[in-house]
């Protein structure tokens, strides 16, 4: 489906907003992707997610060009039979999700902890460049 929909939007859409769209895993096809809240402290960005009943040895979290990517699995529980659920709403399975971050960050300093089912990560910014003047040498 998304591959489809993709070649289609490919007519309408320049090419940096359709990878951004789908690279934000807007459409996925397998598994499910946890809701986040991002937001900027002085020196940080801080991403939360919630993740109740998620060993945090099971998830993953990776950060490349400013691109911060979380996914891992929660346990499949086999205890009940599906056709004796009235109703079954808990997501299982594998999980997926991929933003882009608001600005540079120093992905080589990111600190990651689970507070009571809520993954909290925090993402050092990288420091931005001050004005430089550059001064021209005049050569005879």
């Amino acid at each position: 489906m998304a591959k489809n929909l993709k070649k289609d939007l490919k007519k309408w859409l320049p090419t940096k907003y359709l990878d951004r769209l789908f690279d934000d895993d807007i459409f996925s096809v397998s598994g499910f992707s946890p809701v986040i809240d991002i937001y900027e402290e002085k020196e940080n960005v801080i991403v939360e997610t919630p993740l109740a009943g998620v060993k945090p040895e099971n998830v993953d979290i990776v950060i490349e060009n400013d691109v911060l990517s979380i996914s891992g699995k929660t346990d499949e529980k086999k205890e009940v039979k599906k056709e004796n659920y009235y109703r079954k709403e808990l997501r299982r399975g594998s999980f997926y999700r991929s933003v882009f971050l608001p600005m540079p960050v120093k992905a080589n300093a990111v600190h990651a902890e689970s507070i009571n089912g809520m993954l909290k990560i925090t993402i050092p910014k990288m420091e931005r460049s001050k004005r430089n003047k550059i001064a021209i040498k005049v050569k005879k």
